[in-house]
């Protein structure tokens, strides 16, 4: 076995904790809660947590549940930073955009802008929901993706960009940045982040990486990402999944072989890990 073989498997062993709830919406529900919970414990012990949030489908009914009381304003989120794990190398407000997803569900910004609210309240004029969580500007840490392109940037640069303002606020150790909170989704090929199957990140020595688009998934765009081993400095992982479409992936990731250049997700099938999951993402899991 290579040494950058053993290298990428040591960081492999034990196994998560899994937790299997009925359907999606009991999952983001479920995840919403824990992470609050995770993020007010941070903020109650040290005064500052640094949450690396997910984007995609996973992100969906966690921020909905965030947003919304008794969550909305249960969390000190002033003492929260908001960090993304990757992104796409497009602007904030692109649809492909994982922070838009953010703006429009969790900070609710569009209320206050006046885009579908009232202006001064931030009472959604459509359908009366309330604004999302109340978060300092400062406290939310985008990829520089807009500056980056308005500067004709490459996605490399972004990423440098990022890892400066990372290092700015966030504690470091061994050369790693220690967020508090990393939260993951589960991509259809196994891929986490924007690590995908054989990715150069698996393996680098760059906290982030510009990634080229894949060709493979959808969407076909550039990508800015962490490298994976920030999950070896994070304090808490929680992996987030649901639906069948899922279930074949989660049986051979938790199968004997282990192999994270073809499921990149399998870095994250780890001792001190939490993995959520629903009954149809979990119904070929081995054992069940």
């Amino acid at each position: 076995m290579s040494q950058e073989r053993q290298a990428v498997l040591a960081h492999d062993l034990g196994e998560p904790t899994i937790a299997i709830v009925d359907d999606a919406d009991a999952l983001g529900a479920e995840a919403a809660h824990r992470i609050a919970r995770s993020l007010t414990a941070v903020v109650e012990r040290s005064g500052v947590a640094h949450w690396a949030t997910t984007g995609g489908s996973s992100a969906v009914g966690i921020y909905e549940a965030l947003a919304r009381p008794p969550l909305r304003s249960a969390v000190q989120w002033d003492g929260i930073h908001i960090w993304w794990g990757d992104d796409r190398f497009v602007p904030r407000d692109h649809p492909q955009s994982n922070v838009r997803l953010a703006d429009q569900l969790l900070f609710r910004s569009d209320a206050f802008s006046g885009e579908s609210g009232t202006g001064v309240s931030g009472i959604d004029v459509e359908d009366g929901s309330q604004p999302g969580i109340e978060i300092p500007a400062g406290n939310v840490h985008p990829w520089p993706t807009s500056l980056t392109l308005a500067a004709s940037g490459t996605a490399d640069d972004c990423a440098r960009r990022y890892v400066e303002e990372v290092a700015q606020i966030v504690p470091f150790d061994g050369g790693w940045p220690v967020f508090d909170l990393v939260i993951l989704g589960v991509g259809p090929d196994g891929h986490i982040l924007s690590v995908f199957p054989d990715s150069p990140a698996i393996g680098s020595d760059q906290v982030a990486l510009g990634i080229p688009a894949p060709t493979h998934v959808e969407p076909h765009l550039p990508r800015v990402t962490f490298n994976p081993r920030i999950l070896d400095t994070a304090r808490e992982v929680i992996v987030i999944t649901a639906g069948t479409g899922k279930a074949e992936l989660l049986g051979n990731v938790f199968g004997r072989d282990r192999d994270p250049r073809r499921w990149p997700v399998q870095l994250a099938r780890r001792s001190g890990a939490t993995w959520l999951l629903d009954r149809a993402a979990a119904a070929r899991l081995p054992g069940r």
